[in-house]
């Protein structure tokens, strides 16, 4: 675990920092999924893919900010951590404070091949309910396969003990 972090409403300052964790974890996004021929930086890609179409917040530990959250009421649109501090705590906490600021159901996209994002959303209670073939947003020229993840406390109360399903590739 890394020290207290507290999460917050993005501002202009936080820019700089955006893009240096952006620009680290996307690689780590794209090298099993379509390749890192595919990366932008957020200096690039933040306009086309709609960064700030929603709400954005960040986490902030020891008064630097390691991960950031766009979202609307109905999808995390972007997620991304200081890879340095992966598995420590920052990425869970920034989805769990949009599911209690969001809702009731709430979606996202991984792409397909990303299992570790595929492990921890399903770990929060994310189900994929959801195959679809295209183009990477923001960089058509590279088709890429997005696996749509839904949160729904309710179907959850549904589903009680039975094991979330994982998808299986063709």
């Amino acid at each position: 675990m890394v020290a207290p972090f507290m999460i917050r409403p993005y501002i202009q300052a936080d820019w700089p920092r955006l893009c240096a964790i952006h620009d680290a974890a996307r690689l780590d996004e794209l090298r099993p999924t379509v390749g890192e021929a595919a990366f932008l930086p957020l200096e690039q890609a933040a306009e086309n893919e709609g960064l700030f179409d929603g709400r954005v917040d960040v986490a902030e530990v020891d008064g630097v900010v390691e991960g950031f959250i766009a979202y609307t009421e109905d999808e995390i649109t972007w997620i991304y951590v200081n890879p340095e501090l992966y598995r420590r705590g920052i990425g869970r906490a920034l989805v769990r404070h949009v599911l209690a600021a969001a809702g009731p159901v709430v979606r996202l996209e991984v792409l397909e091949g990303n299992e570790a994002a595929l492990r921890f959303y399903l770990a929060e209670g994310f189900l994929v309910v959801q195959r679809s073939e295209g183009r990477l947003a923001g960089n058509e020229t590279f088709a890429a396969v997005g696996l749509v993840m839904e949160y729904n406390p309710a179907q959850l109360a549904v589903a009680g003990e039975a094991q979330p399903q994982v998808w299986e590739r063709p």
